[in-house]
């Protein structure tokens, strides 16, 4: 039970939110305008060179379950690398060709189930980390050009000295790669994925002037930078034509077009041909591991934290479906953000950890707006961390277990007295973590509380 929402100025009814897109490409219909944003769980399996490393286990299957039954049109699973050595996160799901396994194809076709079966789109996000792998992974990781990703201060995230890819490991270690994985996820009975070309992983680093330094086909001008994800998405459609109804999207950012070299007008330019060459989505947020969009002062304080990015974008899309992931919290906010032509759908994340059925409370008139988060003061490492802890609460038992309520035994971020103990709990976790020795194999990080304590 959620003790307190976020106020809302106005109310607004939500009849747009509850209604269906249909995408150019694959053809395929999205009940609704809402849709489950990629949060990077850490469920997996992971030990060091571990066969069985990110196949999906029983707590993956039972988050997804819950969100499953929620009432999203569209959900994302984290994002699951396609390279073993270049993965975002310990304990994310991987599928590489290398790991191929009966146990780990059946764990990914009942992932897909359960997402599907309250009839919404299951999307499996697919993301190549380049440079923002971890040197406790990988001391020498493939990157567009050898440009070094900068350590994170006052963490344990450190980055090796990157390899620039040549234009053969392009192919065979970029392009095939994520082809593979997504005839992989066809065959597993998922409805479509995402490309991740976002938040300073591989492809965002190709797009990047800060990061791309090559001077062959794909740097340079706007259209080479983006040639390789031009050549993922044709080699993913020549494996699996249109006509099979399988969607295909794409991430993209701001923060790769605010630096000192790069302009909005170059994120449009490279909307605009994604759209042009058939994806069916393009989700738009921001941040990198270096600089979070949303900590700008125009963001932090709107509501749909990239709206005026995401307006500047979506003008120049003809077919494409735009959604808009970061910061929405009241459905005066999302129903002002499609009125105002900004995007078709709505992403949430970090609101859905607490209260997984948001949407399904939204379109039904119960509620209009989303749990208060007492921890965001904290700042966005505490916030993250706490939506962490909520979707372990929901991974441990299954939908049929938890009386079919998705919030059964989650925490409430909005009552006081459960944020002061977690918080306590938090600052421990933190100050053993970062007392950790580096050279310590690399493990899994995750704060487990018991619900019962709260």
């Amino acid at each position: 039970m959620v003790l307190q929402r976020i106020s809302s100025k106005n109310i607004v009814l939500p009849t747009i939110l509850g209604e269906s897109l249909i995408f150019p490409t694959s053809k395929r219909t999205v009940k609704n305008r809402f849709l489950k944003a990629a949060l990077s769980e850490r469920f997996a399996k992971w030990s060091l060179n571990d066969i069985d490393n990110g196949i999906p286990n029983d707590k993956l299957v039972n988050l997804y379950q819950k969100w499953g039954n929620s009432g999203f049109g569209m959900i994302f699973t984290g994002n699951i690398l396609v390279d073993k050595d270049h993965i975002e996160s310990l304990g994310n799901m991987i599928i590489d060709e290398s790991l191929d396994s009966k146990k780990r194809k059946e764990m990914f076709k009942k992932l897909a189930k359960v997402g599907k079966s309250g009839n919404s789109l299951m999307i499996a996000q697919l993301n190549h980390a380049g440079r923002q792998t971890p040197l406790s992974i990988n001391q020498t990781p493939y990157s567009c050009s050898n440009v070094k990703q900068p350590d994170i201060p006052n963490t344990l995230l450190t980055f090796g000295n990157p390899i620039e890819l040549t234009k053969n490991e392009i192919k065979t270690k970029v392009i095939e790669k994520f082809a593979y994985a997504a005839q992989y996820c066809y065959e597993c009975g998922f409805d479509g994925i995402e490309v991740h070309a976002a938040h300073g992983f591989l492809l965002a680093q190709f797009l990047s002037n800060k990061t791309n330094k090559r001077d062959d086909e794909y740097g340079g001008s706007i259209e080479n930078k983006m040639r390789i994800i031009v050549e993922i998405y044709n080699e993913i459609r020549k494996r699996i034509p249109k006509e099979t109804g399988f969607v295909v999207g794409i991430k993209l950012n701001s923060v790769e077009f605010q630096n000192e070299d790069s302009k909005t007008d170059e994120a449009e330019e490279i909307a605009k041909k994604m759209d042009e060459i058939g994806f069916d989505f393009i989700e738009l947020s921001g941040g990198t591991y270096e600089k979070w969009g949303m900590e700008t002062p125009e963001n932090s304080k709107r509501e749909g934290y990239f709206e005026i990015f995401a307006k500047s974008i979506k003008k120049n899309i003809k077919s494409a479906k735009v959604y808009l992931t970061g910061g929405f919290r009241t459905v005066e906010g999302m129903v002002s953000s499609i009125k105002s032509n900004a995007t078709d759908g709505i992403g949430l994340a970090r609101p859905i950890t607490g209260e997984p059925n948001l949407p399904l409370k939204i379109i039904n008139n119960e509620v209009d707006s989303a749990p208060l988060n007492l921890l965001e003061p904290y700042g966005f490492t505490f916030t993250a961390l706490g939506s962490s802890s909520q979707m372990i609460q929901m991974s441990k038992k299954s939908l049929e277990e938890s009386d079919n309520n998705p919030c059964y035994e989650v925490m409430d971020l909005s009552d006081p007295n459960v944020v002061k103990k977690y918080s306590e709990k938090a600052n421990t976790f933190f100050s053993e973590l970062m007392s950790k020795d580096k050279k310590e194999e690399p493990a899994v990080v995750l704060l487990d509380v018991d619900f019962k304590e709260f």
